[in-house]
């Protein structure tokens, strides 16, 4: 009979989530990941696999987690614009430390670039998904009129996704929220209609 987990899965993964966000994958030891998970080494090998097995889980965890967030934050509100501009204004007002940090599959895209296959899946799986919640409610805001004549949901579902990418390396190499709050600023003048408010900042 298999022997009982006696640790919760859910929460190790969590917190191999944020190990690999701090650290990144190769600065990341196996020992590392066991202290942080309060796991043995059989018991991770059980469940997860080897380090690059668990690192792939988390990335996959961390990028389905953060879409779902996504999706669920676009669709709340009346101004499908209203509420992508408070989440780009949430990326750039982040506390600095945060900011540091940057984000686990922007991390990946930098650490391993194009060179493993498992990795590159995964980050064009969340790039998929992620431009697609952008387009979505960018087709809102045109029906909505709120978006600026002649612009395609798709083609600025993947600006606006650039634009984060670039937000989140220039943040971990030491922009401010000022400096990339005019990137937020510069994005949304672009997307909006004639006539539509312009939050405060």
């Amino acid at each position: 009979m298999a022997r009982t987990k006696v640790f919760d899965p859910a929460a190790a993964l969590d917190a191999a989530v944020k190990v690999f966000w701090e650290q990144g994958y190769e600065a990341t030891s196996t020992d590392d990941l066991l202290r942080a998970m309060g796991i043995g080494r059989q018991s991770m090998y059980d469940t997860f696999g080897d380090k690059k097995q668990l690192y792939l889980a988390a990335l996959a965890h961390y990028t389905d987690t953060g879409g779902a967030e996504l999706r669920r934050r676009l669709a709340a509100g009346a101004s499908p614009l209203a509420a992508l501009e408070a989440f780009l204004r949430q990326v750039a007002g982040a506390d600095a430390a945060l900011r540091a940090r940057g984000c686990l599959s922007v991390n990946a895209v930098a650490e391993f670039g194009q060179a493993d296959a498992d990795v590159r899946a995964l980050i064009e799986r969340s790039q998929r998904v992620t431009e697609t919640i952008f387009a979505d409610a960018l087709a809102r805001a045109r029906r909505a009129g709120e978006l600026a004549a002649g612009v395609d949901p798709a083609t600025a579902a993947h600006f606006i996704h650039t634009a984060i990418r670039g937000m989140r390396i220039s943040a971990k190499a030491g922009a401010g929220a000022a400096q990339l709050g005019a990137t937020v600023d510069f994005v949304m003048a672009a997307l909006k209609a004639h006539g539509t408010p312009v939050a405060e900042v």
